[in-house]
């Protein structure tokens, strides 16, 4: 799908696909799982789709809503190492880095306009406009993160937000997208969203945490890179909440050193770290919650990919990477 007739667009197209900077391949893993784990006998058979043509099986409908997830969310990593000057990704050399920003603009720009082939393909109106949203957020998100005014930066409200937008709007959407291709209920449909959409708030407020730790327990020992970027993240957030004097340091911005590490020492003080793991955690929960109130089954398939759904939740959380 990510095939392009210019041989230089083709290779910064396949960068983040190629062995060995594929990375976790996260989103499409939940959404396979997800696939089977609310597959059900009933409901069949599917809505008809167009008369001229069969529709595709749905599985492979449902992987091409994987594929897409997972070129939506590369194309914005690509757009985002160029907003961000990064120089690295998944261990190796930004796209940016390697081939310049327009060409990763451009790579990204492609990527896109594949996702819309692909998603037009499946002909299902509400499928499309849920993943043409997730873009819409994915913009609105990032908007958000450059222009705060001094107030919303240090809004805890504000910050859940924009993490919806960026982070958790994408997987959310995507995994109700594969139940309504199954022609499953709303209720179910809705439970699907509530499991991405509270996975994904866990998963970035872990990465939070880890951006201060890294693979350690300590503090300092991350690569900083949100609050040098002046990004004010979940743990900073709260330890603004009992150090309320952090909220000058804050105010003066990070791009003197000695305020990083005037604002590390009060995060050490405060319990910043721990109260934002106690949030991953309370939207784990209500991410295993979600497939544990999804129809009964006696299908061991069915059961499986459940139980791997719900694992998965607490992988989030435990990570170190």
């Amino acid at each position: 799908m990510v095939v392009a007739e210019v041989p230089k667009l083709a290779s910064a197209a396949e960068y983040f696909f190629k062995i060995g900077a594929e990375g976790k391949r996260f989103r499409p893993t939940v959404l396979l799982l997800m696939a089977t784990a609310i597959d059900a006998p009933i409901l069949r058979p599917l809505p008809d789709t167009t008369v001229d043509t069969l529709p595709m099986e749905l599985r492979t409908r449902q992987q091409c809503v994987a594929e897409i997830t997972e070129m939506i969310h590369v194309a914005s990593l690509l757009h985002d190492d160029v907003l961000d000057d990064a120089d690295t990704r998944r261990g190796v050399g930004s796209l940016n880095f390697v081939m310049g920003n327009k060409l990763a603009v451009l790579a990204g720009d492609f990527l896109l306009s594949r996702a819309c082939v692909a998603l037009a393909s499946l002909k299902n109106t509400e499928v499309v406009s849920l993943l043409a949203r997730v873009v819409e957020h994915l913009v609105t998100g990032e908007t958000m993160q450059m222009t705060t005014t001094s107030e919303q930066r240090c809004s805890m409200e504000y910050y859940m937000q924009k993490t919806y937008y960026k982070t958790a709007s994408l997987i959310s959407n995507s995994c109700k997208a594969i139940a309504l291709l199954a022609g499953q209920t709303a209720e179910v449909a809705m439970l699907a969203y509530d499991y991405g959409k509270n996975l994904g708030l866990a998963f970035q407020l872990i990465d939070d945490v880890l951006d201060f730790t890294g693979t350690s327990a300590s503090l300092g020992k991350g690569s900083l890179s949100d609050i040098s970027h002046g990004i004010i993240t979940a743990p900073i957030l709260f330890a603004i909440e009992e150090f309320p004097e952090l909220r000058s340091i804050v105010d003066r911005g990070f791009d003197n050193p000695t305020n990083v590490d005037l604002a590390l020492e009060y995060l050490g003080k405060s319990k910043g770290i721990e109260r934002t793991r106690e949030l991953a955690t309370m939207h784990a929960n209500l991410a295993s919650a979600a497939i544990d109130s999804l129809p009964e089954s006696d299908d061991e398939n069915v059961l499986k990919s459940r139980r791997a759904l719900v694992e998965l939740t607490q992988r989030v959380i435990t990570r170190t990477k």
